[in-house]
């Protein structure tokens, strides 16, 4: 785990969150209470939150406000070995709201987790990822012109020397892969993320998710239009097939 660079207090922090949500399984180990922040650069084609794009979707949060909800769990929390978790929308998208609330959540004695694309990586400070006990990082595809088909923008360099920079620092990470099959899943770009999360050295574990439909209301609430539409959810014995490239790498796959 990485060591806080130092004790000095940061500033007080407004955030824009668009919702909060107890969860357990997702988001990170046990019982986490984790944070939506309002904002996101990339419009990938699976996102089933689509209604967090816009930060004006956001309500204005102050991070006292925060650690109020956070202190009233905190006991839970701690008991279900879980804690809190920020996600998005991009929540490095709002570096400093996280980096105050992690660092008040750490003195709180409370495991914290950043749920990132690692886009936005450079914008997280070495103070912030000293405090950060976990991060949940959305590898979408390692060859670039599928990453922007996925996306609708970016590059995947940036999440990619993220992945490095959080290796020296030792923080620990749970790569994250969505399988949509007819979009990702291609064995060689699987291949390829495997290599580089096993060369990593603190990938503690793979996270094979696979596409649902679940957030297809939202675009039409939204009145946008639905990228996966044609898409199906992969069967259970074709995510098997992708865990087991990240098996062979002798990755933890669950």
């Amino acid at each position: 785990m990485a060591v806080r660079a130092d004790a000095t207090p940061v500033e007080p922090a407004v955030g824009f969150v668009h919702s909060w949500d107890v969860v357990t399984g997702a988001d990170g180990p046990g019982t986490r209470l984790t944070f939506f922040l309002a904002g996101c650069p990339l419009r990938c084609a699976y996102c089933h939150n689509p209604d967090t794009w816009q930060m004006r979707r956001g309500t204005r949060t102050g991070v006292a406000e925060a650690m109020t909800r956070v202190t009233s769990y905190a006991p839970f929390l701690r008991a279900a070995r879980g804690g809190v978790t920020a996600s998005g929308g991009e929540p490095l998208l709002q570096a400093r709201f996280v980096e105050t609330l992690f660092r008040q959540c750490r003195d709180a004695g409370l495991h914290t987790a950043l749920d990132t694309s690692g886009y936005l990586g450079a914008r997280a400070s070495d103070a912030l990822l000293a405090d950060t006990s976990l991060v949940l990082l959305d590898v979408k595809s390692w060859d670039p012109a599928l990453y922007r088909q996925v996306t609708g923008t970016g590059e995947v360099a940036p999440t990619l020397a993220f992945g490095h920079r959080l290796a020296a620092l030792g923080v620990p990470v749970w790569l994250r892969y969505v399988f949509v099959p007819g979009l990702t899943g291609d064995f060689e770009d699987v291949g390829q993320i495997a290599d580089y999360a096993a060369g990593l050295g603190n990938v503690e574990r793979v996270d094979v998710l696979p596409f649902h439909s679940m957030g297809a209301a939202k675009y039409e609430a939204l009145g946008i239009p639905y990228p996966c539409a044609e898409m199906r959810p992969p069967t259970a014995e074709e995510v098997e097939a992708v865990k087991e490239v990240f098996r062979a790498r002798e990755l933890v796959a669950p």
